[in-house]
């Protein structure tokens, strides 16, 4: 990744909107991240949120209050 997460972490709660590959970002990252967006009104897209477990899945979705969405396909 070119940018670093803890940059993905600060645009997130400035309000920017990203895709990220699930794969990718650690999932103590991603929950922080959609936290973030929670708090900045951006919207995040997960790719590959199925390589998550489940419970990580709703801990982000509860985190996100609505700001991510997790592409399962």
């Amino acid at each position: 990744m070119s940018i670093s997460v803890a940059d993905l972490k600060i645009i997130a709660v400035n309000g920017g909107g990203m895709v990220i590959d699930a794969k990718q970002v650690p999932v103590t990252d991603l929950k922080i991240i959609a936290s973030n967006a929670s708090k900045g009104g951006g919207l995040v897209t997960l790719k590959n949120a199925d390589a998550l477990s489940v419970t990580d899945l709703k801990i982000i979705a509860s985190n996100s209050k609505g700001h991510v969405v997790l592409d399962l396909s």
